[in-house]
């Protein structure tokens, strides 16, 4: 197996030569891509199907959560959805290269800010092996190299998808090899946080804890994120017809993303029969609520939702700052 060092100063290599990729060149590789993709999508499925049967074991053994399994799925709604991603990305404004700020300091003497390709992107994930082709697709657009590492429940998709994306890439004349790159061990994790001499930035999607790991045993700049703890309040006033509608959606579209919704807060004003008319409602929709949470800084990722009674509008601004996504929230949009 080839050593981490070596692949890093491949991708060095690799960004240096992609900043100066044509927004055509860029282009023509995206689409490559996603007709690449489209066409080896039963090849996808069925390293898909193997990585599933492989995470089902994880799952009885306590070792990987329904939810993260859940993320691992591809069907044809997720495959469509990840292709028509790539080809809307194709059609983007080239985000090098735009001048930011003009100032003319002097007599002939002009400031210029200017966009630029961050360089080499260390990406950490777990489970969604769609992730593989949404990064793949922005560092191609921003001429930025990537060494991606996924879980281990996924490995095998992940390899198909970017044996797959690289494949289309070395039949677009002028594209650099080695822009986009795949690691797969534990010790290769280890060896990325030390890459300070090729690696500019690291960016871990996962849990609180795969997050907080990353940022206290390296030196390289990382960009993070806190859990995705989504509130929904309801106050006295809310249509509550729409309220259903609302949280009913935000909660089991899709409860393993990120930005489901985890917490209600409900005005205590809202009468009884209001309040049991709706979570009798959230209930009858296959939910399961939970009053007394040990800790409102859960995030379910499941149909479970955590509800709590609230004075008004200030406790809940307040409880969201508490426990929410790191964003101060100073104010509560109305629905109508």
């Amino acid at each position: 197996m080839e050593n981490f060092i070596d692949i890093a100063k491949r991708a060095k290599r690799a960004s240096i030569k992609a900043q100066g990729l044509s927004s055509e060149v860029k282009n023509q590789g995206l689409v490559a891509v996603a007709e690449a993709l489209n066409s080896n999508k039963e090849k996808i499925f069925e390293a898909n199907k193997v990585d599933l049967e492989f995470a089902k074991e994880l799952v009885k053994k306590g070792e990987l959560t329904q939810a993260t399994f859940n993320r691992l799925k591809l069907d044809e709604n997720k495959m469509r959805d990840m292709i028509q991603g790539i080809y809307d990305i194709s059609k983007l404004d080239d985000p090098v290269n735009k001048v930011l700020l003009k100032r003319e300091l002097d007599d002939g003497l002009v400031l210029q800010k200017v966009s630029c390709p961050i360089g080499v992107l260390g990406i950490i994930f777990e489970a969604r092996p769609d992730v593989i082709s949404q990064i793949s697709a922005l560092a191609i657009k921003s001429s930025n190299a990537v060494i991606l590492k996924g879980g281990k429940e996924s490995k095998n998709t992940n390899k198909t998808i970017l044996e797959i994306i690289n494949s289309a890439l070395s039949g677009v004349n002028g594209f650099p090899d080695g822009l986009l790159n795949q690691v797969y061990s534990r010790e290769d994790v280890a060896e990325m946080l030390k890459a300070d001499k090729y690696i500019d930035l690291i960016i871990p999607r996962g849990g609180n804890k795969l997050v907080k790991f990353i940022k206290e045993n390296t030196n390289i700049a990382v960009l993070g994120h806190a859990d995705g703890v989504c509130h929904i309040f309801v106050d006295e006033t809310a249509d509550l017809e729409l309220a259903k509608r609302v949280i009913i959606d935000a909660k089991t579209q899709y409860p393993s993303a990120c930005n489901t919704v985890e917490t209600l807060l409900i005005h205590k004003g809202v009468s009884e029969a209001n309040v049991n008319a709706l979570l009798d409602a959230i209930k009858n929709a296959g939910v399961e609520l939970i009053f007394n949470p040990e800790s409102w800084h859960k995030e379910y990722s499941d149909l479970k939702l955590a509800v709590k009674y609230v004075d008004g509008v200030d406790e809940a601004i307040e409880h969201i700052n508490e426990y929410g996504k790191r964003r101060k929230c100073s104010k509560v949009y109305e629905l109508g």
